[in-house]
């Protein structure tokens, strides 16, 4: 387990490993957990560490206190002027954003309370999202002379241009259930029961061959930006790998059989 540290006191990010889940926890509370740069740097260590880790088959993003994400560190961001620090900031943070998508595991976004600018992108980003009916989700930028572009490239990706240029011109935030109506959010439950339901999402998804997961995550992602006669011969050229593969005959000949398939990851 890795850990990064703000000091010598609390980790900004804790992660926790257990039958084939790994819980990522962003853990600055006191700052609503705001990306800082520290914070984006550490989760993309322990993301690239996971992406190689065959123990992994699901990523769960979590977070301590009252907030899920408040976007990016804004007083870090105040102290400085300078356009190389402006730069490297939104590169870091598209680099984190488009690994969640790329590492062959499933994330599951575990939203609990308010999710804003790229603390929405985070939501956005991630394979799925369960979150707490009493969450809130916001691109409030332009309320302080700053538009959530960046963020809009991944929750745009998820919900309709209308909502979407709603949501940038106005900063309001939806609630849970509009944003899960939206497609922003897979589902919504109470939260002294959104624990249980990501977990039996995740052991869902844990049972399947993580070799077909990865297969189709790629798949998904790649295929969603292309013309629809270039995703068919795209996809088509896909299944016809993964019907090479073990796990796909091994879940074939289990089925006819009608008995549990034995997942080998090959």
């Amino acid at each position: 387990m890795s850990l990064a540290h703000a000091s010598d006191a609390e980790p900004i990010l804790l992660r926790d490993d257990r039958d084939g889940i790994a819980t990522l926890t962003l853990n600055r509370p006191a700052q609503r957990n705001a990306l800082s740069r520290d914070l984006m740097a550490a989760l993309q260590t322990e993301l690239e560490a996971i992406r190689t880790d065959r123990s992994v088959k699901v990523v769960i993003l979590a977070a301590n206190g009252p907030a899920f994400c408040a976007g990016h560190d804004l007083k870090e961001v105040r102290a400085h002027s300078d356009e190389p620090f402006f730069k490297a900031l939104f590169e870091q943070c598209s680099e984190l954003m488009l690994t969640i998508t790329r590492i062959p595991q499933i994330v599951i976004a575990r939203v609990h309370a308010l999710a804003t600018a790229a603390g929405c992108q985070l939501v956005a980003s991630c394979d799925l999202a369960v979150a707490a009916d009493s969450a809130k989700f916001a691109t409030p930028g332009v309320n302080i002379g700053l538009f959530c572009s960046t963020p809009m490239v991944a929750i745009s990706r998820n919900i309709s241009r209308k909502k979407m240029m709603e949501m940038l011109v106005t900063g309001e935030a939806i609630d849970a259930a509009t944003a899960e109506t939206l497609g922003l959010l897979n589902r919504v439950v109470p939260l002294d029961q959104l624990d249980t339901a990501v977990g039996e999402l995740a052991a869902k998804i844990v049972s399947k061959s993580p070799l077909t997961l990865a297969i189709g995550k790629e798949a998904f992602y790649a295929q969603v930006e292309q013309p629809m006669a270039d995703a068919y011969a795209y996809a088509s050229a896909v299944m016809t790998r993964n019907m090479m593969a073990r796990d796909a005959q091994e879940g074939i000949d289990a089925f006819i059989a009608k008995r549990a398939p034995v997942w080998t990851g090959n």
